[in-house]
C-alpha cells in the first residue's frame, strides 16, 4: 500500500482563487482589505514567513502594510504601534510575527490587538468563540488542516483523532475543530505514558510536537490519515523535515502530507481568507 499524497499547494490554490472574487468585490465597492504586518528585528526565519505573507497579499490585491521596529524596541512602544493600528479603519488585520525579543511582553502585545482584527486567531476573545464553535478568526494552520481534510473528502465525524503536541497555535485549536466535525479526539505531549500505544488508535494522527521524525512506524496505524506539522531543520541546517518518518508514513498510511508541501502552504492562504473576513465585516458594520 502506498499513501494518498494530500497536496497542500493544490488545496492552496484553491482557497486563493475563491478569495480572489471577494477581494474584488470590496476593492470595487468599498476599498481592498488591509493586513498590516509587524515584525521586529531581523529574525531570517521570520523575515521568510512575513515576506511570503506580504507576497500573497500583492498576489490578492489585498493592501499591505510592513512595519519594522528595531529588535530594541520596548513592549509599551510595540502597544503605541498596535494601538494606532488598531485605530486605523482601512486596516482589518493586524500580525504581530512571533517570536519576539526577550524584552517585550508577547502576552501584553497579543492581547492588545482587538479581536475583530486578531488575524492569527490568538486573542483569547477569538479562542473563547472557538471552544463555543462561534464564528470568529480561526487559528491559520488548524484551520488550513481542516480545509485539506474536507477538500479531499476525508470523512471526519465518528473517527478517532490524535493530536500529538499542545501549543495555543496549532495543537489546541486543532483537537477543538476536529471536536466541533465530532471526532474523538485525544491530546498527546512529550509527557504522555505509551505515546506510540496512543497514537496507534488515531485514524486521523496530527502530528505537531516539534521534534523530528519522532513519529516512526510504531506510531502509525495501517490505513491511518497522517498530518504533519512539523517544521523542523535537517541536520546540515537546511530543508525541511517532518515530525513524522516519511518512508513509514508512505508505506502505512491511507493519506499523509508531505513535509515541505502539506500543512505548510494552507497556513498563508488561512491568513487571507481571516483577513478578506474581516474586511467583510468591517464594510458590512462600519
Amino acid at each position: 500500500m502506498s499513501a494518498k499524497i494530500l497536496d497542500g499547494r493544490w488545496v492552496r490554490q484553491q482557497l486563493l482563487s475563491e478569495l480572489k472574487p471577494r477581494v474584488e468585490q470590496l476593492t470595487g465597492t468599498h476599498r481592498p482589505p488591509g493586513l498590516a504586518v509587524i515584525l521586529v528585528g531581523h529574525d531570517p526565519a521570520s523575515e521568510i514567513y512575513v515576506r511570503g505573507k506580504i507576497k500573497a497579499c500583492g498576489e490578492l490585491g489585498i493592501y499591505s502594510e510592513k512595519i519594522t521596529p528595531p529588535d530594541t524596541i520596548t513592549t509599551d512602544a510595540l502597544l503605541g504601534i498596535i494601538e494606532g493600528l488598531n485605530q486605523r479603519s482601512e486596516i482589518d488585520g493586524i500580525l504581530v510575527q512571533m517570536p519576539l525579543p526577550k524584552q517585550v511582553d508577547s502576552r501584553r502585545i497579543l492581547l492588545a490587538v482587538k479581536p475583530d482584527k486578531d488575524v492569527d486567531g490568538f486573542h483569547p476573545v477569538n479562542v473563547g468563540s472557538l471552544v463555543a464553535n462561534i464564528p470568529s478568526p480561526r487559528a491559520c494552520t488548524p484551520a488550513g488542516i481542516m480545509q485539506l481534510l474536507r477538500r479531499y473528502e476525508i470523512p471526519i465525524s465518528g473517527k478517532k483523532a490524535v493530536v500529538v503536541g499542545r501549543s495555543d497555535i496549532v495543537g489546541k485549536p486543532m483537537a477543538l475543530l476536529l471536536l466541533h466535525q465530532s471526532a474523538t479526539v485525544t491530546i498527546c505531549h512529550s509527557k504522555t505514558a505509551n505515546l506510540a500505544e496512543e497514537c496507534r488508535r488515531a485514524d486521523i494522527l496530527v502530528a505537531a510536537i516539534g521534534r523530528a521524525n519522532l513519529i516512526t512506524r510504531d506510531f502509525i496505524r495501517p490505513g491511518a490519515v497522517v498530518i504533519d506539522v512539523g517544521q523542523n531543520r535537517g541536520a546540515d541546517g537546511k530543508g525541511l523535515i517532518g515530525d513524522v518518518d516519511a518512508a513509514a508514513a508512505l508505506e502505512l498510511a491511507s493519506a499523509y502530507t508531505p513535509v515541505p508541501g502539506g500543512v505548510g502552504p494552507l497556513t498563508i492562504a488561512m491568513l487571507m481568507s481571516n483577513t478578506v473576513q474581516a474586511a467583510e465585516q468591517h464594510v458590512c458594520s462600519g
